[in-house]
């Protein structure tokens, strides 16, 4: 597929636009409106939210993942010259020639082909999608560069180890990862057996959509992004740590070798790791203010208690083991924390699913996408029998 390019512009796919990351980004296209141009847009089931989005950015084409919402959007809408494909569209765009950044906002495992397909055709990648990384990262950073693509990821914490390292010689002592603890912070376990999805939502400091959300008061996503981290940056497991930090102004801290400790402060605001990673590596100023170290209050930071976070202990021995093993845990976890916002089990059954769903599968290599996506598949099999047995 292919659209032609304005001269100066910067051409933009968004998958997952009308989520948390994709509307961050359009946020950050619409203040650079001079700079960048949306190409292509990919929503799940949200038609009424992407028509809107259609509506101001005139994008070419669209994907709908949902079946059902495609239809419903083409006898609802017409928009003259828009091309209207289905879920499979995601590689389409995400290959499109004349794309320069393929925006990945994409939530699970959904979003790995799409991350392949724009590293395959040299795309620079605004990566939010983990989960391309935590399954396949080996794959991906090797496809990376044999195709000449960059990925840039979009996570605040990867984007401050990014910009921590850009520009230096120096060898990287130690990555450390900072998480702001959730909103369950500081509970006894007592405590979290009521907790409602409601409850889950109310981050301290992210807006955030359901699945992280969750994850982040369960700390397992602090351990996917040490399994990304790894790929990412090529710095051994051992070498990468977590420290809890509340005020979430410190979002990576990189200790080098000559004994020098760079930390990458920033409001905790998307918008900015997404305009570090689209502009990258001119950057661009933006109208957000920076962080006001005054108003902040004093930075604590503390090691994380892995009693209290057995999703984090976890996420640290299946990352030493490997294989398919990170695929068998994110599949676990998407449908434990589905099932958790359904009401069918607990908040404090999540790690309960994620350790007998891992008890009863066998890891194998990640050699390749196949193979991982099979390991997916049947640790969702587990993980429903897991939950339907809690029930």
């Amino acid at each position: 597929m292919s659209f032609p390019k304005e001269s100066g512009m910067t051409n933009v796919v968004v998958l997952g636009s009308t989520g948390s990351i994709g509307l961050n980004c359009l946020s950050v296209v619409r203040e650079n409106a001079s700079r960048f141009k949306v190409v292509a847009l990919a929503a799940g089931s949200n038609i009424d939210a992407l028509a809107a989005q259609v509506r101001e950015f005139s994008p070419r084409a669209v994907a709908i993942g949902d079946a059902g919402a495609k239809e419903e959007f083409s006898r609802r809408y017409e928009f003259p010259g828009l091309s209207v494909l289905g879920g499979e569209g995601l590689r389409e765009l995400s290959a499109m020639r004349d794309a320069d950044v393929v925006v990945n906002g994409l939530v699970g495992a959904c979003g790995l082909a799409p991350t392949l397909e724009a590293v395959k055709a040299g795309k620079r990648v605004a990566l939010a999608n983990k989960e391309s990384i935590v399954l396949a990262g080996e794959i991906v950073m090797k496809a990376a560069t044999e195709h000449g693509a960059t990925i840039l990821p979009v996570d605040s914490e990867h984007s401050g180890i990014h910009q921590c390292m850009s520009g230096r010689n120096g060898r990287v002592r130690r990555i450390v990862l900072t998480a702001s603890g959730g909103p369950f912070l500081g509970r006894s376990p007592d405590e979290l057996k009521n907790v409602t999805p409601d409850d889950v939502m109310r981050h301290p400091v992210w807006k955030m959509g359901r699945r992280i959300c969750a994850d982040s008061a369960t700390l397992l996503n602090k351990g996917f992004e040490i399994m990304e981290a790894r790929w990412l940056f090529g710095v051994e497991l051992a070498r990468i740590g977590v420290l809890i930090h509340p005020q979430c102004a410190v979002h990576a801290l990189v200790e080098f070798d000559d004994g020098t400790t760079l930390a990458q402060i920033s409001r905790p605001d998307m918008r900015i790791p997404i305009l570090y990673a689209m502009s990258y590596p001119e950057g661009l100023p933006t109208k957000l203010s920076p962080c006001d170290l005054t108003q902040a209050g004093p930075l604590v930071f503390s090691e994380p208690d892995l009693g209290r976070f057995p999703c984090l202990r976890l996420a640290y021995s299946v990352a030493e083991q490997g294989g398919t093993r990170p695929a068998q845990l994110n599949a676990a976890d998407e449908v434990a924390v589905k099932a958790f916002f359904e009401r069918q089990i607990r908040f404090t059954d999540i790690p309960v699913v994620l350790e007998r769903s891992l008890e009863r599968l066998k890891p194998g290599p990640a050699e390749s996408v196949e193979l991982i996506l099979e390991a997916d598949a049947e640790a969702r099999e587990v993980a429903s029998r897991v939950i339907s047995e809690l029930g």
